[in-house]
């Protein structure tokens, strides 16, 4: 694309582990086809808000301001789950609320003189980005988060970080729970759906898993649970997806503030004090919470996110707008926004995982 020579990286909503890698390998390879690159700091907010970043915020992006950063975790570009600019909170007479700020955003880009974005996020971050798209602005989405809800790529990068953490996490957990005869309920993140739950449970060899997919039945898990301690096995550990809900209940969660999606969490204390009405087992909870979200990104996160990033600049120079790299083994593909955004990939409850699961004797509390 001849008239493409000055890009912008944006990082939104959570961070994982790869955003870095992402961003090393876009900025190298726009580099390397003639391209200015600059990174927006704080998902759209140093387009939106340049007053709050003193040194700018719109950053160039180098050689040397990328390198040594494919290993790190969290972002160099800063992020935030505050600033969506469909629904930027603000104050009008006092009162808290929101505001679409597409149209300024669109604005500034122009402003600046960006030829094109690529947008590296999740679900809200494709949702905006699509938005832009139909505004005009040339975007090419890359799929990050820990959850892997985003439909069309078979993972998106941190998932496997996120599971291997937990798994560890797990792997210890068997030890003081069997030393003490505990039941010990490990809360994970995943919001609406299971599948770090699934995939950290599996291999860590949990005795029970609940996931947003089935509504668990506590007194199954009893049941399960007494069945265990009965063949002389006297203790226990269990995965909880933060999204999990009982099937005559809601998710526990707290209220939305202004422009920011609920909060979950709390699911795996009200589990076990509702085990404890049930049982006489002796009851523990550990929320392993953003834990997941920090530190190193394992090989395979590092060698996906340099792949989509490569992958994205590679769109844009063949063309290619409103779409979302994915993972499509063995290449990765782009699919376009309209079969992205709004959708949410949930764990296929007839998945060999799933029927794996089921097969070794794990509790779905159903």
């Amino acid at each position: 694309m001849a008239d493409l020579r000055k890009l912008a990286l944006s990082t939104g909503g959570g961070d994982a582990p790869g955003l870095n890698a992402v961003i090393r390998a876009a900025t190298i390879a726009a580099i390397e086809r003639g391209w200015e690159c600059y990174g927006i700091r704080e998902g759209y907010n140093g387009l939106l808000q340049p007053e709050r970043f003193p040194t700018g915020g719109l950053i160039p992006l180098t050689r040397d301001s990328v390198r040594g950063i494919t290993h790190l975790g969290g972002t160099i570009l800063g992020t935030t789950n505050r600033g969506n600019p469909l629904r930027f909170p603000t104050l009008v007479n006092g009162q808290a609320g929101e505001v679409d700020r597409t149209d300024e955003l669109v604005a500034r880009i122009e402003a600046c003189g960006l030829d094109a974005l690529i947008a590296i996020g999740g679900d809200s971050s494709m949702a905006i980005a699509d938005v832009l798209g139909q505004k005009g602005v040339r975007v090419v989405g890359v799929p990050k988060t820990i959850d892997n809800d985003l439909e069309q790529t078979v993972v998106t990068f941190g998932f496997d970080t996120a599971v291997a953490f937990a798994t560890e996490c797990l792997d210890r957990l068997h030890s003081t729970a069997q030393a003490h005869q505990r039941v010990i309920v490990v809360e994970v993140m995943g919001r609406n759906v299971g599948w770090i739950a699934l995939n950290a449970g599996v291999a860590g060899t949990a005795h029970v898993i609940l996931i947003p997919e089935i509504p668990y039945d506590l007194t199954r898990v009893a049941a399960a649970l007494q069945a265990r301690f009965a063949r002389g096995r006297h203790y226990a550990l269990m995965v909880v997806a933060e999204g999990a809900r009982p099937i005559d209940g809601a998710v526990v969660a707290r209220a939305a503030e202004a422009g920011h999606a609920e909060k979950l969490g709390g699911v795996g204390e009200q589990v076990a004090e509702q085990l404890r009405a049930l049982t006489a087992f002796d009851l523990r909870t550990v929320t392993l919470g953003h834990l997941l979200r920090g530190g190193t990104p394992t090989s395979f996160d590092r060698l996906l996110s340099l792949r989509f990033g490569a992958a994205a600049v590679r769109a844009l120079a063949d063309g290619h707008t409103g779409v979302m790299v994915a993972l499509d083994p063995p290449t990765v593909k782009h699919v376009p926004f309209a079969e992205v955004s709004g959708r949410l990939k949930r764990v296929p409850l007839d998945s060999d995982t799933m029927v794996t699961a089921r097969e070794i004797g794990i509790c779905f509390g159903d």
